[in-house]
């Protein structure tokens, strides 16, 4: 016979399992600011910043920031995935850094998501960390010792049998044992520090090989049980862990998201994109993070990266204007070696920084996002092959051209009759809506056009005094290209001070530079690689009157 007390106990067990292995409401970004910005690899300080200059004023609502602990040595970009301790220490900022970059992006109202590798620790034999910590492998003094791991000690070799995969080790990492209540405390508090300072949410590093009741435990043990996290759980078709077991304590990255963007767009037609969300066997868009790229996949050529050119770009303006998951705009760096670590300096289009979440054509997508959201996709249109345009209800508008021609076509939408600026374009390009709801507009090849109620005015021609520049030039790895010339505005024949241009629509760089109505300028085009070396084109200086709409070709 069991006891009262007894069948008490059995009655809050079943009571907590049952709250643990429930869905939970929380997991989606709270707030109609659903856009995330992952700045790979940037310093804490420099992130601060674009939260106060980027971020904030564009709409972003949350920054990913790379892993803030303490880690292995070395120049390489997964040095910081190789923790040694649970101390703020390591190349990217200590924890003043950390702080105020969590104090200066919430004055700017952008949340923080922190990525927290709780997996494993380093694999290598032994050192010293990036904050002086010594360490071996399976011992990591005021952490962890040899107990504290899985007892398989060799590397992950079958990803159909789920012990191997949740058990054994990932590339020589020292697998945690996260069935261990020890282990499960020292997790949770390290992320309870983390929250203690503010961050808004996680992103869960390698979640596919911890089990998704250990990192259910793990959660109800912090200080917010509701905090956001998002799991990294790489579909594979036929393994043995999937991402729909991880939905019931946060978000899942959607992988198959981005293969098939990178499918479509690379190789098949957008028309097929009509469809596109849970209905091709995706997650429910309500526990989806819908990304293009990150530093895993731009490494392994599994998505599309910055090297796609306009296609890239065209895939992110997708991503933001369709209603699927919550979008993670990518940002990093150019790379030929697939283990180069951050460039050097800190400016964006400099030393190799690429800043994705800058380009026009993707950062102006945020306040449309934002703008639209709640709304569904009306007025489909295709041309059965690259070409694609839909609305968002009566908020918003988007057309897509990924054919090699330029598209002219009168578009139907749900707006109201008025004058929108396109935001794909640098100034408030106009785009005159009839009462009718339809306009008639020409895009380029590799462009598109967006208009939103957010952002209305404008005239067709550039708005007095800004001048649009745009030449066609291909570059190397760490080249980018600027534009120079005798104005103020653009730098006064000075490299230094040359007016840098957006690669967004590669091989053709784009920049908007106000000067004063009618003023007669010279100019040329520059390249700069990541040691500050400059190339000029040939030729004699360009000449122009504001405003203009240049479209040129470099001139070798």
């Amino acid at each position: 016979m069991v006891s009262a007390s007894r069948r008490a106990l059995l009655a809050i067990t079943v009571l907590v399992l049952s709250l643990l292995s429930a869905p939970q409401s929380f997991a989606t970004p709270p707030g109609p600011k659903d856009v995330t910005a992952t700045l790979f690899q940037w310093p804490f300080s420099r992130v601060a910043a674009e939260c106060t200059n980027v971020l904030g004023p564009k709409g972003y609502g949350f920054v990913e920031v790379s892993p803030a602990t303490e880690h292995v040595q070395g120049s390489q970009w997964w040095t910081s995935y190789q923790p040694v301790s649970y101390r703020i220490a390591g190349r990217l900022g200590d924890e003043a850094a950390f702080r105020n970059m969590i104090n200066t992006c919430h004055a700017a109202g952008v949340k923080v998501i922190a990525d927290a590798v709780v997996n494993h620790m380093a694999g290598i034999s032994g050192g010293t960390g990036t904050g002086g910590s010594s360490f071996t492998k399976y011992n990591y003094p005021g952490y962890y010792a040899d107990q504290d791991f899985h007892s398989c000690r060799t590397n992950i070799t079958d990803y159909r049998n789920r012990d191997n995969v949740q058990n054994c080790e990932l590339v020589s990492l020292s697998d945690l044992n996260t069935g261990s209540d020890y282990v499960r405390g020292k997790i949770a508090e390290y992320l309870n520090r983390l929250i203690a300072m503010g961050v808004d949410g996680f992103r869960i590093d390698a979640a596919k090989h911890i089990a998704a009741a250990d990192l259910s435990a793990i959660k109800s043990r912090l200080s917010n049980p509701n905090v956001f996290w998002v799991h990294e759980v790489i579909y594979g078709a036929g393994e043995a862990v999937q991402p729909g077991e991880y939905t019931g304590s946060g978000d899942v990255d959607e992988f198959r998201y981005a293969y098939d963007i990178k499918r479509i767009f690379a190789n098949e037609n957008l028309a097929y994109l009509s469809t596109f969300g849970q209905s091709w066997g995706f997650l429910p868009g309500n526990r989806a993070r819908s990304f293009v790229d990150n530093w895993d996949t731009e490494r392994n050529g599994s998505t599309l990266t910055y090297k796609d050119g306009s296609t890239y770009t065209l895939a992110n303006v997708f991503m933001l204007a369709w209603p699927y998951g919550a979008p993670n705009v990518y940002s990093g760096y150019e790379f030929s070696d697939h283990d180069a670590g951050p460039p050097g300096g800190s400016e964006c289009y400099t030393g190799g920084w690429k800043c994705q979440h800058r380009w026009t054509q993707i950062a102006n997508m945020v306040p449309f996002r934002n703008t639209v959201a709640g709304t569904a996709v009306v007025n489909w249109w295709d041309n059965g092959g690259d070409a694609i345009a839909f609305g968002r209800g009566n908020k918003g508008f988007v057309a897509i051209n990924r054919e090699g021609s330029s598209l002219t076509r009168t578009f139907q939408t749900s707006l109201p009759a008025g004058t929108y600026c396109n935001v794909q374009r640098e100034g408030c390009a106009g785009v005159v809506v009839g009462s009718n709801g339809q306009f008639t507009a020409t895009l380029g090849a590799g462009e598109a056009l967006a208009i939103h109620v957010g952002s209305t005015g404008g005239t067709t021609p550039p708005p007095t005094g800004a001048s649009s520049f745009a030449v066609n030039a291909t570059t190397v790895t760490g080249q980018n290209v600027f534009v120079v010339g005798d104005h103020p505005s653009l730098g006064s024949w000075n490299p230094a001070n040359a007016v840098a241009l957006s690669p967004a629509t590669y091989p053709t760089w784009r920049a908007s530079v106000s000067l004063p109505s009618g003023t007669a300028f010279q100019y040329k085009y520059v390249r700069k690689d990541a040691s500050g070396n400059v190339t000029w084109e040939s030729g004699g200086n360009r000449t122009a009157t504001a405003p203009a709409a240049l479209d040129d070709t470099w001139r070798t």
